[in-house]
């Protein structure tokens, strides 16, 4: 008998749960509902469109010389800006930097010596004890020594660029990526070596029909997404030369590091024609039955009345509708689905929804 009415108890707690608002409404308690306002709001026709993003600092750093690599960062090393992050074989660089310096100071000698002997000799000019073909061949000597010192001053300086550039260091703050090459590599000028990324500058880059660049501009905020998460983005810049083969152009947004990761796709939902006011509604609102789409208006009297309405163009929450409908009324956007004409219901909360 006890088991009899656990089976019975079972089957009342299943049409319960399968027609809550029915039998709520049959023993005289109100289904709960949340509803919103109509309202005209200026939505325009949009097109979602795909993106990635990327980082504005995104580099593959090489080689400036011939050298063996000795030393690499690891991949995920964070670095900041003239940090090294690989380097280079520099025993022969640092001989060419020794024997350019030598030259220097060598010729740094050279003038000390011609300077010191043609004061000597304007010294002996001035009482006429030394020809002046002497002192003329002097200064002419100094002033090819001095040139000299010049060049060796050069080839001093590029065998210390030399050196400086058996590192390879980070141009910006980053995290290292990928190791392009392996330690003990013999490199050549120009090769790739390491590859540095800013995961803090990043950007949306889209390309996006030819028939949107007239209905966006520098500095308006579009809605994207995937299938995680949502936010929206400032356009950065927009390059208006559409390809004539695909009718597309390239769009650039700010994106926002905290959200938003290097590589990931995104979706962004770009305007195709002026904005105009109409009468909308929440998505939500929307009742879709097979005699067609309606929503639930709110009564004085608590209760609701079906409107049948015609669908409009759509933009973030909010869709346009047309029918018996006007600017404030309340709809129902939760809870929807058990209702039908005339029915009472209790308002549990109330929206405020705009177009994103």
């Amino acid at each position: 008998m006890t088991a009899r009415k656990f089976a019975i108890g079972f089957i009342v707690v299943l049409l319960s749960s399968a027609s809550g608002s029915v039998l709520a409404q049959g023993f005289g308690q109100a289904p709960g509902v949340v509803t919103a306002r109509a309202s005209m709001e200026l939505l325009a026709p949009s097109v979602e469109v795909p993106g990635t993003v990327v980082s504005r600092n995104d580099s593959r750093l090489a080689s400036e010389l011939a050298a063996k690599l000795v030393w690499i960062a690891e991949v995920g090393t964070e670095v900041e800006e003239g940090e090294t992050i690989a380097r280079m074989e520099d025993f022969t660089f640092k001989i060419r930097e020794m024997e350019a310096q030598a030259l220097v100071e060598r010729e740094q000698a050279r003038v000390t010596f011609l300077e010191s002997d043609l004061r000597r000799l304007e010294e002996l000019s001035e009482r006429n004890l030394s020809a002046k073909s002497q002192y003329d061949q002097t200064v002419s000597d100094l002033a090819i020594a001095k040139s000299d010192k010049r060049i060796a001053e050069a080839q001093l300086g590029y065998a210390q660029i030399a050196m400086h550039v058996t590192q390879i260091r980070a141009p910006f703050d980053g995290v290292v990526t990928e190791r392009l090459r392996n330690l003990g590599e013999r490199l050549n000028v120009a090769d790739e070596v390491v590859r540095l990324v800013d995961p803090n500058r990043l950007e949306v880059v889209s390309r996006a029909p030819l028939s949107t660049v007239n209905f966006i501009k520098k500095g308006e905020v579009l809605s994207i997404g995937n299938d995680y998460r949502t936010g929206k983005a400032p356009i950065r810049t927009i390059v208006p030369f559409g390809n004539p083969q695909s009718h597309m152009f390239e769009v650039r947004l700010d994106a926002d590091p905290n959200v938003w990761t290097v590589g990931e796709s995104v979706r962004l939902t770009m305007p195709t024609a002026a904005a105009k006011e109409v009468l909308a509604v929440p998505r939500d609102a929307l009742v879709l039955r097979r005699e067609g789409a309606s929503v639930f208006k709110m009564t004085d009297e608590s209760t609701v009345l079906q409107v049948s309405v015609v669908i409009g163009l759509g933009a973030g929450a909010l869709i346009e509708v047309f029918g018996d409908l006007a600017a404030g009324d309340e709809v129902v956007v939760r809870g929807a689905e058990g209702l039908s004409d005339g029915m009472s219901v209790a308002v549990k909360d109330k929206l405020l929804i705009a177009v994103d």
